[in-house]
C-alpha cells in the first residue's frame, strides 16, 4: 500500500486499537501523531521509526484539538490521514444512565470526531486537495449493541450506541461533502475486540461465524486500507470487522 511519508493523526493512540493503528502505519513509513489523554510511551516503544509527535490532552476540548492540528502542521507541513479512534463506553442501561454518562460518550465519540475532522480539513486537507479520514465506529451503532452475558448486562449502553450511530451518519455526510476535494471518509465498525473497553465482558462467541474475539490488529489492518492511496475510489463505506456477528 502507498503510505510512505504520509502524516497521520491517530486519536486514542496510547493503547488498544489506536496503538495498533499507529504501529501499523509506522511500519508503512508514516509519520504518526499520537493523541491521547494518557502517555503514549508504550506505543512509542513499538513504532517502526522515530518520526512521531506525542500530543497529550482531552480530545473533547476544542482548543486542544486546534493545538494538536497546529503542532502537526508546524512539524510536518501537512496532514494526509486522520484516524478518529478514541472512545468511551458506558454499559449502563437507559434506566440507570446519568446525563454525565450520556455526555461523556457523546462528547468523546462523536463531538471529538467532528472537531478533529473540521480542524484537519479546513484548511489543510482541502488546500492540499487530498485526505483520508477513517472513523472507528462500532457494530453497536448499527444493531444497538452486541448481546453479552445471560442477562444482557454486558451490552454497550444507549449513549455508546447513539454516538457510534452518529459517527456512521457523520462519516457518510462528510464523504459526500469532501469527495470533490479528493478527500475520502470511511468508517471501520468493530465487533467484540480485545481492548480495555471490553475487558471482562462475557461475549457469546457462539453467535459469531469466526468464534474468537477480535484483536486491535484486525481493526488496524482495515484502517490501513482506507488510509492508503489504493482506496481512492472507496468512500462513505462502513466496513464491519466483527467476526460475522452482523450477518443475520
Amino acid at each position: 500500500m502507498t503510505l510512505k511519508d504520509d502524516v497521520a493523526i491517530v486519536t486514542g493512540a496510547a493503547s488498544g486499537i489506536g496503538q495498533a493503528v499507529a504501529v501499523q502505519l509506522s511500519k508503512q513509513g508514516v509519520h504518526v501523531v499520537l493523541v491521547d489523554l494518557n502517555s503514549c510511551e508504550a506505543t512509542i516503544e513499538k513504532l517502526a521509526h522515530d518520526s512521531y509527535l506525542e500530543c497529550l490532552g482531552d480530545i473533547r476540548d476544542a482548543e486542544f484539538v486546534k493545538a494538536t492540528v497546529n503542532r502537526t502542521v508546524e512539524k510536518y507541513g501537512e496532514i494526509h490521514i486522520l484516524v478518529n479512534n478514541a472512545g468511551t463506553c458506558s454499559r449502563k442501561n437507559i434506566e440507570t444512565m446519568t446525563f454525565e454518562d450520556w455526555s461523556r460518550d457523546l462528547d468523546t465519540n462523536l463531538k471529538a470526531t467532528f472537531m478533529f475532522t473540521q480542524a484537519c480539513v479546513y484548511p489543510h486537507m482541502k488546500d492540499a486537495q487530498y485526505g483520508r479520514i477513517i472513523n472507528i465506529s462500532s457494530v453497536s451503532g448499527i444493531n444497538g449493541g452486541v448481546t453479552s452475558g445471560e442477562d444482557g448486562t454486558g451490552r454497550s449502553g444507549p449513549a455508546y450506541a447513539a454516538s457510534k450511530g452518529g459517527v456512521i451518519a457523520l462519516t457518510k455526510w462528510v464523504a459526500k461533502e469532501l469527495g470533490p476535494f479528493n478527500i475520502t471518509c470511511n468508517s471501520v465498525a468493530p465487533g467484540a475486540t480485545l481492548t480495555a473497553i471490553t475487558t471482562g465482558v462475557p461475549y457469546n462467541l457462539d453467535q459469531q461465524v469466526i468464534k474468537r474475539i477480535g484483536t486491535p490488529d484486525d481493526i488496524a489492518s482495515a484502517v490501513l486500507y482506507f488510509a492508503s492511496r489504493e482506496a481512492s475510489y472507496a468512500t462513505a463505506q462502513v466496513l464491519k470487522v466483527d467476526g460475522g456477528i452482523s450477518i443475520g
